[in-house]
């Protein structure tokens, strides 16, 4: 069942991902800045006495609080997203380093091995 996951993992360009994170992240707040800070009156359910525009004004309320909502959990994701690219990048770094230690261990056992003879 990892199998399909390993190979998915593969084939994303990881590069690409690094190089593009901070751009999402950037865009992602620049959005967020465009909201407005102060949430609109909660709505009331409408009366027979509400004409068609107060029910219309009603709504674009409720729409720019949903829309401010959105925003923000985007702006969470592009947050997210750019922490987890950092870490997939230590730890690339980090399995570089232990494969090239590896190497060096194995190389120095059969060495070890071979000089003992």
């Amino acid at each position: 069942m990892a199998l399909p996951w390993l190979a998915a993992l593969k084939v994303i360009p990881w590069g690409d991902v690094i190089e593009h994170a901070p751009a999402v992240l950037k865009g992602a707040r620049r959005l967020l800045d465009r909201q407005p800070t102060t949430p609109p009156p909660p709505t009331q359910a409408p009366t027979d006495a509400d004409t068609l525009a107060q029910q219309l004004a009603a709504l674009q309320r409720q729409h720019a609080s949903d829309m401010a909502q959105l925003t923000q959990t985007v702006a969470e994701l592009a947050e997210q997203n750019t922490r987890l690219v950092e870490a997939v990048d230590v730890l690339r770094w980090r399995t570089r380093w232990l494969g090239a230690a590896t190497l060096v261990l194995l190389i120095g056992g059969v060495a070890l091995a071979l000089w003992g003879r």
